[in-house]
């Protein structure tokens, strides 16, 4: 466990860790020296660092190699040809020959799948940590030729990709564990369309860093009350003071239904409550100097996410920054979650969860 010092700023430290990915984790030692050299070969694969998109695939992109059936046919190839040579046997000969360009044709069509494909962008929607990134490619290419079943992979995560009228998207599951950016890898495109012989493949590495915000906190305290000159009384179930009945909805609580005017109007209601409101609710990092750095980060998305949900009025105080705020709405809450999210520390990793 690392010391902390009592200062109730957030210790200065490395860039957070790259996000593991599924291709780098659970090698076995048997499959080690493959993985190893398969890792020594993408070094030479194009593209060689991250790209801009949109990204084209041009001839040299695409790599073609025979699949473990198209190994076997072309063993079934040399067996009959040598048996068509040795008998003097024309027909067999000539099938032979016909089998062959047929596999050659197989080559090209696989690699005119891939050849000419525009990879046009990736994007996904901020997660908090633990929870799986859902990435979407786009990708375009010329409506004359017919692209299906081409099979996206990034780590452990695959999709399949069709285009329709020229145009396709894949959305893949990327699982998250550390708040921050999450830089991505190569994402490879392949398919073994005509006829299964061989595999086509390509690969793009888009400069396109997604945010992971930071998990909130499972359990904590409720969040603080505002303070204000313009507090006013708002609607809740656990207020003090009955406001009025109104009709029963699913999600209700038990609790709030009000037994006796349901009676007398022979249908369900329930009461609702008021409880004061303050004006604007403070999120204060330096009033959180007893927890750990993470377990700050932790909280206080918590009570944003929650005062979101209230519809409260919040303002985020961080050090080293402008106060965010006060505010609310979707637009406010990503950006106290990305100044959160890129707060500088050692982010502990996170249980992924779906």
């Amino acid at each position: 466990m690392r010391s902390r010092s009592t200062d109730t700023t957030p210790a200065r430290a490395s860039a957070p860790p790259r996000p593991a990915t599924a291709a780098s984790a659970g090698i076995t030692p048997a499959a080690s020296g493959f993985a190893a050299a398969w890792r020594r070969l993408l070094l030479f694969a194009r593209p060689r660092q991250p790209e801009t998109l949109p990204a084209r695939f041009n001839r040299n992109r695409v790599y073609v190699l025979p699949t473990a059936f198209g190994l076997f046919f072309l063993v079934l190839l040399l067996t009959m040809g040598v048996g068509a040579l040795n008998y003097n046997n024309n027909p067999a000969l000539l099938l032979c020959l016909l089998l062959t360009g047929t596999a050659l044709a197989s080559l090209l069509g696989a690699h005119l799948q891939l050849s000419g494909l525009e990879v046009h962008a990736v994007g996904a929607e901020p997660v908090a940590a633990g929870r799986p990134l859902l990435l979407r490619l786009h990708v375009r290419a010329d409506p004359k030729r017919v692209r299906r079943g081409l099979r996206v992979e990034i780590g452990d995560a695959a999709a399949m990709l069709s285009l329709a009228q020229g145009a396709g998207e894949a959305t893949l599951e990327l699982p998250t564990l550390h708040r921050g950016w999450y830089e991505l890898d190569r994402i490879r495109i392949s398919t073994t369309r005509p006829l299964g012989l061989a595999r086509a493949w390509a690969w793009v590495w888009p400069e396109a860093p997604l945010l992971v915000y930071p998990a909130p906190e499972a359990h904590g305290p409720p969040l603080p009350e505002g303070a204000g000159d313009n507090a006013q009384a708002r609607l809740h179930p656990s207020g003090d003071d009955i406001h009025h009945l109104r009709g029963w909805r699913r999600g209700d609580s038990r609790r709030a239904i009000a037994w006796k005017p349901s009676a007398r109007r022979d249908t369900l209601v329930v009461r609702e409550y008021e409880q004061p409101q303050g004006a604007d609710v403070v999120l204060d990092w330096r009033r959180l100097s007893s927890l750990p750095d993470e377990d700050r980060i932790r909280r206080l998305a918590r009570w944003v996410d929650e005062a979101e949900r209230d519809q409260r009025r919040y303002r985020l105080v961080l050090p080293g920054q402008p106060p965010l705020g006060p505010a609310g709405g979707a637009q406010h809450r990503h950006a106290c979650l990305r100044a959160l999210a890129l707060l500088p520390g050692q982010p502990a990793p996170v249980a992924a969860h779906g």
